[in-house]
């Protein structure tokens, strides 16, 4: 396997669903340098036979949307780009896309399939010689890119903590923000919310723990609201005083019974918050405490980050196709690839 993928070869990039991170994904396909688009997949019928190019802004491709997976087999695709909703994830689509030898790299994390599904896309992946990626900004770069780096200049790590704030105030969809703000605090199951976080993130802490060999011996998960202290309007929906508008988990792994890498992502629609939860800007805060402690701030450097946001998880799942397509089968981790290095020309 290369240290770093070629940035000579050409790949046949095929995308599976154009949301709003999807389609931003599509676009940076069809500018990739190295990259020819050979199919779209699209769950709307009123998207089918549309001009890929019509579907993101960019000037006519000539390759037309389908909601029929033979079209995108038919098309002979080196890796797919398979970033639909949770819900429309289809375990069966994807074993017949990588038994095809279309290699995958998705923005749905692995930790989010049963062992089952586990097992048949592995399965999968071995008889089309291809494999699969799952990656995005978090879990995936903050957790598992960045903190890799980080903790190259450590010989003793004492703790890793991740803090995530994310401003969903300028977030354009108003259906994301009606389901997840707006509602009854004491009407709240947090369950289905925490499982998934438990099993996203702490699948990827383990990665990193196992990396360092310092493997964890549990994951724990909490989770807490507060509500707007006023009424406030995001966008066409109103968030009314007492109400939930702001959500903070927490998942631990622990070690030798402590805290050892923890991630806290806090979302919020605004500041004016009972309790008074402290909220940074849009960002990651990181601190990193061993014999070479480090506190690092990361923010979105942007007033307009509705424009930029779908990139941080679009950009790096189109720029992790080459190592995938170069990765031995089977499902891939961060650890398992050659270090990423973005083809910008």
């Amino acid at each position: 396997m290369p240290d770093q993928q070629s940035h000579n070869s050409r790949y046949r990039v095929a995308q599976w669903a154009t949301g709003n991170i999807g389609t931003r994904a599509l676009r940076c396909v069809i500018e990739h340098p190295q990259y020819d688009l050979v199919g779209v997949y699209v769950h709307s019928d009123a998207k089918v036979g549309r001009d890929a190019g019509e579907l993101c802004g960019t000037e006519p491709t000539g390759v037309r949307a389908t909601g029929d997976i033979e079209d995108i087999l038919a098309a002979e695709p080196n890796c797919v780009l398979y970033m639909p909703a949770p819900e429309g994830v289809k375990i069966d689509d994807m074993c017949r896309l990588l038994e095809s030898g279309a290699n995958i790299v998705t923005s749905v994390t692995a930790s989010d399939l049963t062992p089952d599904a586990q097992q048949q896309i592995e399965a999968a992946c071995r008889r089309g010689g291809a494999s699969l990626y799952a990656t995005g900004s978090s879990p995936g770069w903050i957790t598992e890119v960045l903190p890799l780096a980080v903790t190259a200049l450590q010989r003793r790590l004492d703790r890793l903590t991740i803090e995530e704030f994310a401003d969903m105030s300028t977030r354009d969809s108003p259906e994301l923000l009606s389901q997840m703000f707006g509602g009854d605090p004491a009407a709240m199951d947090l369950t289905y919310l925490t499982a998934r976080l438990k099993d996203g993130f702490g699948n990827s802490l383990r990665q990193l723990a196992d990396g360092h060999s310092t493997p964890l011996d549990d994951i724990t998960t909490t989770a807490s609201v507060a509500v707007a202290a006023k009424t406030v309007k995001v966008g066409s929906v109103a968030i009314e005083a007492g109400t939930v508008a702001a959500w903070r988990f927490e998942v631990t792994g622990l070690r030798d019974g402590k805290p050892f890498m923890v991630i806290r992502p806090t979302w919020y629609v605004t500041r004016d918050l009972e309790p008074a939860w402290e909220v940074r800007d849009s960002g990651w805060r990181v601190v990193v405490e061993g014999d070479a402690p480090l506190a690092i701030d990361i923010r979105v450097a942007t007033a307009n980050y509705t424009a930029v946001s779908p990139g941080y998880t679009a950009h790096i799942v189109v720029n992790a196709v080459p190592l995938v397509c170069e990765a031995q089968p089977g499902i891939r981790t961060t650890l398992d690839l050659p270090r990423m290095v973005a083809n910008l020309a």
